[in-house]
């Protein structure tokens, strides 16, 4: 699985982390090849794939003709472009998930936890803050 090698040597809060956002972001294939298949010359694959100015371009000589004859033999080639976008964003997200700290919260008196970076109560089986957003990991 390509997410378990961007998760290698991360703790269990920051591999839930980046499997959270990493399946926010990802792209799907067969959604690809649809769209360049039967949308392509509008250039909605372009846009699926975050490529705006060359999707704006499809759409604006659409009438011609050319952009849907273009679109039909991409679509031949999504799948492989898809994997390259997912494994781009997944290795960035998992650069930028280890470059962050994660903080240890304190254990108030009330049995609670305390996150460190609002200093407000968290609940006791949250990975991340409700208020901040802040990495939340309790000391064992």
């Amino acid at each position: 699985m390509l997410e378990s090698f961007y998760t290698a040597n991360m703790s269990h809060q920051q591999h839930a982390w980046f499997h959270a956002e990493y399946h926010r972001i990802n792209k799907n294939e067969a959604v690809g090849v649809l769209f360049a298949l039967f949308l392509g010359g509008f250039g909605i694959h372009k846009f699926y794939m975050g490529e705006n100015g060359l999707g704006i371009l499809y759409l604006l000589f659409s009438w011609t003709g050319i952009p849907w004859v273009i679109g039909f033999i991409e679509c031949f080639f999504m799948p492989a472009r898809v994997r390259a976008y997912n494994a781009a964003r997944a290795q960035s997200l998992a650069a930028a998930i280890r470059s962050t700290p994660v903080y240890f919260a304190t254990t108030p008196t009330n049995g609670g936890f305390l996150c460190p970076g609002c200093g407000k109560p968290a609940n006791t089986a949250a990975i991340f803050c409700t208020h901040c957003g802040a990495a939340v990991a309790r000391a064992v």
